[in-house]
């Protein structure tokens, strides 16, 4: 069992921290607020990342592509926070997606960030078109920054606007960034770019000093 973890930025060139353990809440915790997040690997013990470069989305640089915009305008969906964390994780580990084959999010991670959740740490935004849960997002609050883990839609755009909705949430409680940690090619066109690893673990101490209440 993994009682600490070592400075991220001794981690191997491919980002690996640390070997073992379970993603249980006090890692969790832990693991966050050090820049570090586990990711699964088949055959492996669990893995625990902090890669050289970091997906970062700065606010105050998100590019809304005027197709978006005009869907987000128009869009019949409504959307929450935390209403259905549970169901949003299972659809995000079930979902298939075209450029993914196979998912990262095992049994035992969905267990350990529902525990997460209710232990007040990892949050979901739903978005709904009448009473069906046809989108939305979750991620961990670590302690005033916001790390996005994953998405999942059943109707277009779904998961697209449920960011917007959480990028909307997380401005007016002052935080100026998002962790995407992995630039897909959604994210970069909203605006997300890679940055170095220093950088990312600077921006993380400065949030969690500020001690926003993000939720």
């Amino acid at each position: 069992m993994i009682e600490r973890f070592p400075d991220p930025r001794e981690a191997t060139p491919d980002g690996v921290v640390a070997v073992g353990g379970r993603p249980e809440p006090e890692l969790l915790e832990e693991a966050y607020a050090r820049g570090i997040f586990p990711w699964p690997v088949e055959g492996y013990p669990l893995l625990w990342f902090s890669p050289p470069e970091r997906g970062l989305l700065f606010f105050e640089e998100l590019h809304v592509p005027r197709s978006l915009a005009r869907e987000r305008r128009r869009t019949p969906l409504t959307f929450t926070v935390d209403r259905a964390f549970e169901r949003v994780i299972r659809a995000c580990r079930t979902v298939e997606r075209a450029h993914e084959k196979g998912t990262w999010i095992t049994p035992e991670m969905v267990r350990g960030y529902c525990e997460f959740h209710r232990a007040g740490h990892a949050h979901s935004v739903e978005a709904w078109e009448g009473g069906e849960l046809v989108g939305g997002l979750y991620g961990v609050d670590a302690g005033g920054a916001f790390a996005g883990e994953s998405m999942f839609h059943l109707r277009p755009n779904a998961s697209k606007l449920a960011l917007l909705h959480l990028i909307e949430h997380l401005r007016a409680r002052g935080l100026e960034w998002l962790d995407v940690q992995v630039l897909t090619p959604h994210m970069e066109a909203l605006g997300a770019r890679m940055r170095p690893r220093e950088e990312f673990l600077t921006l993380l101490a400065r949030a969690r000093r500020r001690g926003l209440k993000l939720f």
